[in-house]
């Protein structure tokens, strides 16, 4: 298996998927941890690293607490293993890259049966949005970010993915009105799945279980 238009370039080409809403279906609660932790309505993790030591620690353990919550009950998007697999199997490199702690990543690569060839978490650095986190991959991994994509289902990762110069695939998997900012991804998918076909990544189909044989 391989995509339809293999590159004669070198460089590796990766594809780097957000975990929590993309990988995994949506869990975490962010309104209750706000209400939790004692903050207004915006991004947790730049709030909480703005705080005083003192109440970060107090904030931190409430946030490590709902992430090891979701961790532990997180349920994979339809498709997810086989996407993963495909993308590995057609050539491509497939990362992780999130805003959630290493510690909940395990957790949940460990229930799932998920390998990644390289993991991003928010204690390796900078974070989505800035397009660091993926320039930090590419160079690690030999890769080139204009040839390399990112899915993930938040505003964060298209910000993240096209400023680091990477096609962008938007992950909206509820049947509401998109977001304003859904223009902003190169590609809009409902279904984890349809990665594969953006990608030129054609998987053989598996018989029907119990379809008559040839005569």
């Amino acid at each position: 298996m391989m995509p339809t238009d293999p590159s004669t370039t070198s460089a590796r080409r990766v594809v780097i998927f957000d975990m929590d809403g993309t990988l995994t279906r949506p869990h975490l609660d962010f309104d209750r941890m706000r209400a939790e932790i004692g903050l207004a309505p915006g991004p947790v993790l730049e709030a909480v690293l703005a705080m005083p030591p003192k109440d970060r620690a107090a904030a931190e353990a409430i946030l490590q607490r709902h992430e090891d919550e979701a961790a532990a009950a997180s349920e994979l998007q339809p498709g997810a293993t086989e996407v993963i697999a495909a993308v590995r199997e057609a050539g491509l490199t497939p990362v992780l890259m999130t805003r959630n702690s290493r510690r909940s990543v395990e957790v949940v690569l460990k229930r799932h049966g998920l390998s990644f060839d390289l993991i991003r978490t928010r204690e390796d650095g900078a974070m989505k949005p800035s397009p660091e986190p993926i320039l930090d991959i590419c160079r690690k991994l030999g890769a080139d970010a204009q040839r390399s994509w990112t899915v993930g289902d938040f505003h964060y990762d298209i910000l993240c993915g096209a400023a680091a110069g990477c096609t962008t695939v938007l992950l909206l998997t509820d049947d509401g009105a998109q977001p304003p900012w859904a223009s902003q991804a190169d590609h809009v998918i409902h279904d984890l799945r349809e990665l594969l076909g953006l990608l030129g990544i054609v998987r053989a189909k598996k018989p029907q279980e119990g379809a008559p044989g040839r005569q």
